[in-house]
């Protein structure tokens, strides 16, 4: 029996999130039925993150073991024939016997996107943010270089456990514009604390809104609250990019810009 590792890609607009819970539709769960007509028997699959209901993803990653005879390709088309239109296997690969998509991760990279608009835009509201009114662009790349470095973000997120730590290193916060009024906030950090992405997303519009001073987040930095700010941006803006597994992969993540949006209509 193979342990196969497989990326995959998910609209999550009709999940209720990635985890498997005892009622709504879930990606972990179409996935382990697509398995199981495999015959796949194990309890649960492996996965590098959970994502909240709404949240997309291009980059997420499983693990599962599994009896099969006719090659990994063979493997992804026979899991993408079973699967719903919402999630698909981009990629598949025997894995060595000891691989978990969290604990082996050295980096996790999300990207949000949001457009600046008057009116909203019917075709772009399961991917996008409308924003209104108008951000400063200066304001925004100000507060994202708030981020970056290892620090307590308590200020931002809770941790998945009560007992977990909510220190974390951000290695790269960088927003980029395009046309039509698009934005794209894109973030790397060698994990990432519960909602903590969609906190960051919404403060930052905060502050480019001149509706909160930067020194407010700054200082949230510095000395952690009790609990984490208030505000968190939608989450059909965001989406899991990519995991990394290799330092030269967080290498390529870090110089790379935020990448543009094709999937907008």
């Amino acid at each position: 029996m193979a342990l196969y590792q497989a990326v995959l890609a998910y609209d999550g607009t009709d999940f209720v999130g990635f985890q498997r819970q005892r009622e709504g539709r879930t990606v972990q769960g179409v996935v382990e039925s697509a398995l199981r007509r495999l015959g796949w028997q194990e309890e649960a699959i492996r996965y590098a993150g959970r994502t909240d209901a709404g949240v997309h993803a291009r980059g997420q990653v499983i693990a599962f073991r599994l009896r099969w005879q006719h090659g990994a390709e063979a493997l992804r088309r026979a899991l993408n024939s079973l699967l719903p239109p919402d999630v698909a296997v981009s990629a598949l690969r025997p894995a060595p016997a000891d691989f978990h998509p969290r604990y082996a991760a050295v980096a996790r990279r999300y990207v949000y996107r949001l457009y600046v608009a008057a009116e909203r835009r019917p075709l772009w509201r399961r991917y996008a943010w409308r924003v209104w009114p108008a951000l400063d662009g200066d304001l925004l790349a100000a507060a994202a270089a708030l981020f970056p470095g290892r620090r307590d973000f308590a200020a931002l997120g809770t941790p998945p456990s009560p007992q977990g730590t909510t220190v974390r290193t951000v290695y790269k916060a960088a927003w980029a514009s395009f046309d039509e009024g698009l934005w794209v906030f894109d973030v790397v950090a060698d994990a990432f604390l519960y909602r903590m992405v969609r906190r960051m997303v919404a403060l930052q519009v905060a502050v480019a809104q001149g509706r909160m001073p930067l020194e407010s987040v700054k200082q949230a930095l510095d000395q952690p609250p009790a609990a984490p700010l208030q505000g968190l941006a939608p989450p059909q803006g965001l989406v899991l990019q990519e995991v990394c597994y290799a330092s030269e992969e967080l290498a390529r993540c870090r110089r790379e810009t935020p990448p543009v949006s094709k999937m907008l209509p």
